[in-house]
Order: structure tokens, then sequence, then C-alpha cells
């Protein structure tokens, strides 16, 4: 993954809210303010009535396509009626043609239960991928009826749709501040933060806020998130509310095993993928000298080494889950566990098949080749960060190489 600050892709904001909760306000202005920027709303018409009829035509300045309707303020206003790939992929063919250039991308996901099919299409989907990052999801919240919908009793089974919408935020807009007084507002948002403690809340009025509150945000970019906000991940006594949807945060000092650290990512994912909402983190990898950073929607994980640290960086490691019913002292647990000591190090080194000397065979790719091995936990220059070879090997020729896993696909008794 790239840098943030390289990073070319159009930044794509995913944005969500329950009914009456303002958002359609919200588009209407960024649709129609002359804020400069070219921002293309993808509208989805399932839900409550979108973007004003009598609107769109005295601000349309053309209608490019059936889906597409270009602004007065140059902005673009796309209705998904099918499939949400489909006009992503046609705005970026007109992108990749220099038709258009698009400062950022708003996804309204009315009408869906959550955001999560929305969020995970940036991760699997390879054509929009190329031209677009998730960039965070920003929640909608109607400050006078936020807690009669998150106090909803649903039938057996079903989702509180107001809880899973705070949960997967990354940032929150508290609209119609002025309908209620300073004291319910810092009980709402006292309730927010129990819910989801890691989202900063913007109060406003009338979704009146300026478009840089919902454009690239860095949501998605933890890093960033931290550097703004050193307390981000202090959430301490923030839990006022005894409910199935929480937050957890964690910070490590030291640095983790990357095995360890993608077996318990795959476990996590396989044993509670289904309940947790988002899962992001910062990670100090043993033997690597870039920070691993990742994100996951439910059971769809994205990660990849980032910015090496910095010389007088302390390495630490910072997670954040959101999710149903978590185990929070087992989540710190399991993890605590990936921890890379001398003494893993160690037991490592003993469980190593072939001592020093032994006489192997090796899979090069090109068959079966004789040599000996020469030397144990082996790391050499261009070798993905974090990564450790069992085995140096000096082939029969001369030729020294590495064996990458301890397994006899790859390394065996002569």
């Amino acid at each position: 993954m790239a840098d943030s600050g390289e990073d070319k892709r159009v930044p794509v904001t995913v944005l969500t809210g329950f009914l009456g909760s303002g958002k359609t306000t919200l588009l209407n202005h960024i649709l129609t303010a002359m804020h400069g920027k070219k921002i293309a709303v993808i509208e989805n018409e399932f839900g409550e009535v979108g973007i004003d009829d009598k609107l769109l035509q005295k601000n349309t300045k053309m209608q490019a396509e059936e889906e597409i309707i270009e602004m007065m303020n140059g902005c673009i206003c796309c209705t998904v009626r099918q499939d949400l790939i489909k006009v992503l992929e046609k705005l970026a063919k007109r992108i990749k043609s220099g038709k258009l250039k698009l400062d950022g991308i708003v996804i309204e996901t009315t009408g869906m239960a959550d955001p999560a099919p929305v969020a995970q299409t940036f991760f699997v989907d390879d054509t929009v991928k190329e031209f677009a990052r998730l960039d965070g999801i920003v929640t909608l919240i109607d400050a006078k009826h936020i807690e009669q919908h998150l106090d909803e009793e649903k039938p057996e089974g079903a989702e509180n749709e107001a809880v899973e919408q705070v949960a997967f935020a990354d940032r929150m807009l508290l609209n119609k501040t002025d309908l209620v007084n300073e004291e319910d507002l810092k009980r709402v948002e006292a309730r927010l933060r129990s819910i989801n403690s890691f989202a900063p809340i913007q109060r406003c009025q009338q979704s009146n806020v300026s478009v840089d509150s919902v454009l690239n945000i860095k949501g998605f970019d933890l890093q960033r998130t931290l550097e703004m906000d050193p307390e981000f991940l202090n959430t301490d006594g923030e839990h006022v509310h005894d409910q199935t949807v929480t937050s957890l945060s964690i910070t490590q000092e030291g640095e983790v095993d990357l095995d360890l650290v993608q077996e318990f990512v795959s476990k996590t994912l396989q044993k509670r993928g289904a309940d947790i909402f988002r899962m992001k983190g910062v990670l100090a990898i043993a033997d690597a000298e870039e920070r691993f950073v990742y994100q996951a929607v439910h059971m769809i994980f994205n990660g990849a080494f980032d910015d090496p640290w910095g010389p007088d960086e302390k390495r630490e490691s910072r997670l954040v889950f959101i999710g149903k019913n978590l185990n929070h002292a087992e989540l710190k647990k399991e993890f605590a566990a990936c921890e890379s000591t001398p003494e893993l190090k160690k037991k490592k080194l003993t469980n190593l098949r072939f001592p020093v000397g032994h006489k192997v065979k090796c899979n090069t790719g090109k068959g079966w080749v004789n040599g000996k091995v020469v030397k144990h936990m082996y790391r050499e220059e261009g070798m993905p960060p974090g990564m450790i070879a069992p085995y140096q090997v000096q082939l029969d020729n001369g030729d020294l190489i590495f064996a990458p896993m301890d397994s006899d696909e790859l390394i065996k008794e002569q």
C-alpha cells in the first residue's frame, strides 16, 4: 500500500446514518455548494427519497450517462440502481480516459443494514482498488432521536441498524444539535462513545459541515489519527453502558512475531469474523524496518508494510476492535502471546529438524538438489519484511540458498 501522502487514488467516503438524520441535506449541500472540489456522489435509490429532483434540474450542467449527472459546481451525482461496482467502473473508465478528474467520491448507503458490503468492495474488486481507496465511514446522527433508535428492541436474530452504523463509523456527525440541550448532548455523546470510542464526534446543525469534514478524513489511516490525537486509544472509563457492541484498544510495547500475528488474525477472523465490525492496527513486526498497517471489515482483511519506523520512534503495536460480544480479556491475552521474545526465538530454534552441518536436499523449483545446512534463522537483504528463513543451505555445487519454511515440501533428509 502506498503512503497516504503519495496515494493518487480517489478517496472514497461511505456515508451512513438512520432515516431522518440529515444525509439528503448533506448530499444536496455537497452537490450545490461552491467548495471548489469535484466530488462524485453515489446515491442508493432504494432508501428514503434521495437528491431533490427540482434541485437536480436546477443545478444540472449535463447528463453524461443514464446514471451519471454533472452538476453546475462540477460535482457528479450517480444513482445506484443495481450494482455499485458497475457505477464505480464507469467512473474509473472516464478517469482513465482523461474525461474526468475527481477529488473524492461519497457513497450514501441508505436502506442497507450496515456499510460493510460497500466498504468491502474497495478490498475485493481489483478494478475498483486500482483507482479508488476507502478513506473512511462517516455516520450522520440525529441528536434528538438517536437514543430511541439505539434502544429499539429488535426481533431475535435481527440487527439493530443504528448500533451497527455507530459501530462502523470513523467519524460521527452529530446533527440537529439545536433541537436538544447541552445536558442531552453530553449524554448522547457518552452513549455513542460506549459503542465506538475511536471515532471523533463533530457537532452540527442542518448537516452544515465543510466538505473537508466528510472528504479525505484518513479514517482508515490509524497512524494519522493517532498523530492528530495521541489520546485516541485512551478509552479507560468511557464505557458507561453495558451493551453487546463495544470497542477495545490494545497498546503493546516491543515487537511481535510475524508468524504468530498471522495465526492470531486468521484465528480471530475465523472464530469471530461475523461479530467483528471493524478491526485496524499498526504493528511493530520483529525484523521489519517498516510498520505493518492493516484493517478488516468483518472477515475481509487488508494489510501491508507501510512507512519505516523513525530512528527515535518507540516500537509498539496498537490495535482497535469494534464488534459484538467481544471478549476483551481473551483478545488481549491472545495478542500478548504474539510478542517476539528471546524465549520464542529459542523455541523456534529448538524445533528445527536439521542441525547445522546436516545433509539435506532442497526443492529449488527445478527439482531436488543435495546440500548441507550452514546456518539457522537466516535473514538477508531483499527478503520480505519480518521474514526469517529457518535454514541457509549450501548446495553441492557451492550455491547458497535459503529454505523459507521447515517443511518436507521444501527441505528434507538426503
